[in-house]
């Protein structure tokens, strides 16, 4: 810890000289600069107040160990033990939580997201699954106040998808989300089904943060586009006019198809920010091994043995298998109650992030 705590008497010192230049009124007709400062304020606000709070109670617990120690006064002595009983319990807690804030940032974490949802094993069945988790995690993104745009989608003659993008904005989206990359699979007694047989189906999940356009520039002969008429599920609505969209990366071969939007115009637009996005990804990873090994790892391949979580619908079961987490509550987990979940996911890795660095210190 006290590694941690000389980094928090530093980011107090930062966080005061912020507040003082919060004050003046030249960084404050500087909007720029302005928001900046306070995007930074509002990031350490939460950790500064806790390590003053921390501060606050060792200097509570050593003054009354001294009055413990003094034993003058019996009725004090007993407060003063009762009080630091209180406070050491705090203090453990607020430990705990200093070194989960002060764990390092995934710099992903504030930015939204393009969701690619995807029916995997399981035919129709997995479609209308896939259809289904579009829902849950629109509903999700409404009780957090986010916005949901479809943006790419290939729907089935069911009402499912074979595919469907969506692009999620709002408050830390990518922070909430990035740990549902995977299969997910589904038991339940497909409509179709006569007999009454459960049947095992599995939708694939991917999560990928949307970058800003000054984070990637694409040189316009890098990308092949080509036009097309839209068409809606079973080839029906055939538009007139070619508004479908069809992007080609060159360099790296990544493929963005889009023809949701009215026009030709919005559908180059919508595109675009999807390509950027990918083509992004692919470069982080630095080559296209590691791109498809990292690609592999998050959503799979939709085999039924690969699943990240399973949705029992007979049971009413839902089960999160990388913290052996069990929920009988599906039916409110898939009207977007994810908050149970979510949470657990976020406590597991933050505290192997904690596990890892104790070993590494």
């Amino acid at each position: 810890m006290d590694n941690v705590m000389a980094q928090l008497e530093s980011l107090e010192v930062r966080y005061e000289e912020i507040q003082e230049m919060m004050a003046d009124p030249e960084v404050i007709a500087d909007t720029k600069r302005y928001m900046e400062i306070t995007k930074e304020e509002a990031e350490m606000r939460e950790v500064v107040q806790k390590f003053r709070k921390y501060k606050a109670d060792k200097e509570e617990i050593a003054g009354n160990k001294e009055i413990i120690a003094d034993g003058s006064d019996a009725e004090l002595v007993e407060m003063a033990k009762m009080e630091n009983s209180e406070l050491e319990d705090e203090v453990v807690k607020l430990e705990d939580e200093i070194k989960i804030l002060m764990l390092p940032k995934d710099p992903n974490d504030d930015k939204d997201i393009i969701m690619e949802i995807r029916g995997a094993a399981g035919g129709d069945e997995a479609s209308l699954f896939a259809g289904d988790l579009l829902r849950m995690y629109e509903k999700y993104a409404e009780t957090q106040g986010w916005n949901v745009s479809i943006v790419d989608s290939e729907q089935t003659e069911v009402g499912g998808y074979k595919r469907v993008a969506i692009m999620i904005t709002g408050n830390k989206v990518y922070s909430k989300l990035k740990y549902e990359n995977g299969a997910h699979r589904v038991q339940r007694i497909p409509v179709t089904e006569s007999a009454g047989r459960v049947h095992t189906s599995t939708a694939t999940v991917a999560v990928m943060p949307e970058y800003e356009q000054v984070d990637i520039d694409l040189d316009p002969k890098d990308i092949r586009v080509d036009v097309y008429r839209s068409s809606g599920a079973g080839g029906q609505h055939i538009n007139k006019t070619s508004s479908a969209v069809r992007m080609t990366h060159l360099p790296t071969g990544i493929v963005v198809a889009m023809q949701d939007q009215r026009s030709q115009q919005q559908n180059r637009a919508k595109a675009m920010e999807i390509l950027k996005s990918r083509v992004y990804d692919y470069y982080e990873s630095q080559n296209r091994d590691s791109y498809d090994a990292k690609r592999k790892s998050a959503v799979g391949t939709g085999d039924r043995s690969e699943r990240i979580r399973t949705y029992n619908y007979p049971q009413n079961r839902v089960t999160d298998h990388r913290i052996g987490l069990t929920l009988n509550k599906l039916d409110r987990i898939m009207n977007g109650e994810l908050d149970e979940i979510i949470d657990a996911l976020t406590v597991y890795y933050q505290t192997k992030q904690l596990e890892e660095l104790a070993e590494n210190a």
